[in-house]
């Protein structure tokens, strides 16, 4: 077991395994390359710092990792993520040092980044970027050791592309979240469904004839509204930008501005990566009753520091439920406090869709492994050929064939002499 870890309770490790266990059967990709990792041992000797949810799925990666001949240590990425038994097994059984505690305060949270940055790695997995920016501000003579690192979140790769647009980017990254088996998969089909998952959990409430307002309809949008409207949700959707609020109207939601949506809200939930989109102004219209929640990686997006001002009571009738009582009497329910609610709430993406972007992860530190000489300190798209080996291989773990091109037709499609 390793000496070195910082977890709630180790009793709990046993628990931890057989969950674990359960996710690793809906994790057939991931299987497969451990498999051939166990053999080839690309990442021999890496150290690896990891930053990234501690759940059952991210056990499997780190497992995988190890596999692979890494020395990897895990930390946690948001402070209410973190499944205490999984980290207990994680140290316990795979000798894997990690540093989480659900419900860690701020200043545990950072200490805890700071740990898994002692173990000066070679190749950094971020989940959101903290590992990547605290690397940059208070580490900066670790730097020069760091071959290249990867990057799970839409809001880690706006962190680290306005980084590399400034110059400030010391290292290569692998946008893992740009991969289109991840945001088509992940990002859509896990946002939603685990979205929807902590929400319930967290209220109880039946989501069918409710008004259900989504702030932002890049994937983890459109994928959030899908599933609100698949149970019956009146869904209206909020946005910036005119290409996604026009996808958002074909796909025959409501779309209008967030001050005209706010009073009409039951539920709210933000997605969009960027800070107090639902403001002061929008409290001061939202119906009694409201219960506003947030499917983006950071806590930022509800402005939380506002509603505090204005309520003169909070209460908590449930675990995950801050009730703000304002002067009129309105109760406006912000829930995990505004942190991810499906972690935080719920056990996070299902485990076949989590399959695909640790795939992505696990594969994308082989390809640093190979190529990190030839690489610049810019963020890059993960290379295709990979994003369609996974696709292939979850396709063959499904048993679904698929045709393939005739002579013929390669032919064809590589010609340009052909016309009508």
């Amino acid at each position: 077991m390793s000496s070195n870890y910082d977890v709630k309770d180790l009793d709990l490790a046993e628990s931890g395994r057989r969950r674990i266990e359960w996710a690793n059967q809906e994790m057939p990709v991931l299987a497969q390359i451990r498999e051939r990792f166990i053999t080839e041992r690309p990442l021999e000797k890496l150290r690896v710092s990891a930053c990234l949810h501690i759940t059952t799925e991210t056990a499997n990666l780190m497992r995988t990792l190890q596999a692979g001949g890494a020395e990897a240590v895990l930390c946690a990425s948001n402070p209410l993520s973190t499944q205490d038994d999984v980290a207990a097994s994680l140290v316990m059984h795979d000798e894997i040092p990690v540093f989480g505690i659900k419900g860690e305060d701020r200043e545990t949270y950072y200490r805890h980044i700071g740990l898994a940055l002692d173990h000066k790695p070679k190749a950094t997995m971020d989940d959101g970027a903290d590992l990547v920016s605290s690397i940059h501000k208070e580490r900066p003579e670790q730097l020069e050791e760091l071959i290249g690192g990867t990057e799970e979140t839409t809001t880690g790769v706006i962190r680290l592309r306005a980084m590399a647009k400034d110059g400030k980017l010391s290292y290569p990254i692998i946008a893992v979240n740009d991969a289109m088996t991840k945001h088509l998969f992940d990002n859509r089909y896990g946002t939603g469904q685990s979205t929807l998952d902590g929400i319930i959990r967290a209220t109880n409430v039946l989501l069918a004839g409710k008004t259900f307002v989504v702030a932002g309809y890049g994937w983890c949008g459109r994928g959030l509204a899908m599933r609100a409207k698949g149970l019956g949700a009146n869904v209206i959707v909020t946005e910036v930008d005119p290409m996604p609020a026009l996808e958002a109207v074909m796909d025959g939601f409501r779309v209008m501005p967030m001050q005209e949506a706010a009073p009409l809200a039951d539920i709210l939930c933000t997605v969009t990566g960027d800070v107090h989109v639902v403001d002061r102004s929008h409290f001061e219209v939202m119906k009694n009753g409201a219960i506003i929640a947030n499917s983006g990686h950071f806590n930022v997006e509800i402005n939380i520091e506002a509603l505090e001002d204005m309520a003169i009571e909070r209460r908590k009738p449930r675990e995950f439920v801050d009730q703000y009582i304002l002067d009129d009497g309105r109760r406006i329910n912000l829930l995990a406090e505004g942190r991810l609610i499906n972690l935080a709430a719920a056990e996070g993406h299902p485990a076949s869709v989590m399959d695909l972007s640790f795939a992505n992860q696990a594969l994308s530190l082989e390809y640093l492994m190979q190529n990190w000489k030839d690489l610049d300190n810019h963020v890059y798209t993960i290379p295709e050929k990979i994003d369609r080996e996974i696709a292939r291989l979850k396709l063959e773990s499904m048993g679904i064939e698929i045709d393939t091109l005739t002579e013929e037709q390669s032919k064809y499609l590589s010609s340009w002499e052909e016309g009508t």
